[in-house]
């Protein structure tokens, strides 16, 4: 059996249009996303964003963003 050698874009194009016909969107993008390398140090942008603050201070001030107003 001859296959056609067709280029890894347009392989990723129609693999990526598979997974979302079958998936949908959101599991498409969560499949996806586990193969993908992350960026910037984390534990050093966690401490610019959270310094000393305790996870209960964190947790109360998300509850304070979703109060409505």
């Amino acid at each position: 059996m001859i296959t056609e050698v067709k280029p890894l874009a347009e392989i990723n194009q129609q693999a990526i249009h598979l997974l979302y016909q079958e998936l949908g969107v959101i599991n498409t993008v969560r499949f996806l996303k586990q193969f993908t390398i992350g960026f910037g140090d984390y534990t050093k942008e966690r401490e610019v964003l959270f310094g000393s603050k305790t996870l209960d201070q964190i947790v109360n001030e998300i509850e304070q963003m979703r109060k409505p107003a």
